[in-house]
């Protein structure tokens, strides 16, 4: 577990030692401040706002696994390209042990970020037990979302196409909130599909179990398949 944790405090310094990359360290920052400023305003103003309400909560908890997303995808790709992979790749620790150090500090901080949006958003009052677990299942968006890009890419040209890509797919679910309640459920093949409708249901004061439950149970056989996908790849 030392070596895990020491991996991963030294994987979270190299963001502070590139200035592309600390740049995004900002954007939680922006997004408090549009979600407690800037939003509740626009809403008051324009009343044809208020059925989206849900949709600007979506939004913002999505956009806060967007940080580490790209910062990992990044540092993940410059160590591919400049052969530090397979330096890792013969490390004492396992390929899982790997993998955990590199989304330990990641995950964490995106579920604290979304926790604390919960808890501060002035739209809806939500308990923080179910702000605590939707936060959670928003946050396996992280580890899908890296290690499907590092699985591929071979440099930081290819991974800007592909982040690029991953960033629509992210955000295609929000189409459902546009369609007719009785085929929403088609953009269940899309997982973050169903982070948005566990906010939609708790904004509703609708019941969210059915929704975090397939939502665990999709991300987490994810995170394996790419996973395997990752280590097969990543270290050659």
């Amino acid at each position: 577990m030392n070596q895990i944790l020491k991996l991963a405090i030294t994987d979270f310094k190299i963001i502070f030692r590139d200035s592309s990359l600390k740049s995004f360290l900002f954007l939680p920052i922006l997004l408090f401040v549009l979600m407690i400023w800037v939003v509740p305003p626009l809403v008051e103003t324009y009343d044809l706002l208020t059925p989206y309400l849900s949709l600007f909560l979506v939004v913002a908890i999505i956009e806060n696994t967007q940080m580490f997303c790209f910062i990992s995808t990044m540092v993940l790709i410059d160590e591919k390209e400049t052969d530090v992979a397979k330096v890792y790749g013969v490390v004492p620790l396992t390929k899982v042990e790997y993998i955990l150090s590199r989304f330990l500090i990641p995950y964490v901080f995106t579920v604290l970020l979304n926790v604390i949006m919960f808890a501060v958003q002035p739209l809806f009052v939500i308990s923080f037990g179910i702000g605590f677990l939707i936060s959670c299942l928003a946050a396996l968006v992280v580890p899908v979302y890296v290690l499907s890009i590092n699985a591929f890419v071979q440099n930081r040209m290819q991974g800007m196409i592909y982040i690029k890509a991953f960033n629509m797919l992210v955000l295609v679910p929000i189409a459902a909130f546009f369609v007719p309640e009785n085929i929403k459920h088609l953009f269940g093949i899309f997982p973050t599909h169903w982070v948005f409708q566990s906010i939609e249901n708790v904004t509703m004061g609708n019941s969210v179990i059915l929704m975090l439950t397939v939502g665990f149970v999709f991300f987490t056989t994810l995170v394996w398949l790419t996973s395997k996908l990752f280590i097969k790849r990543h270290f050659v």
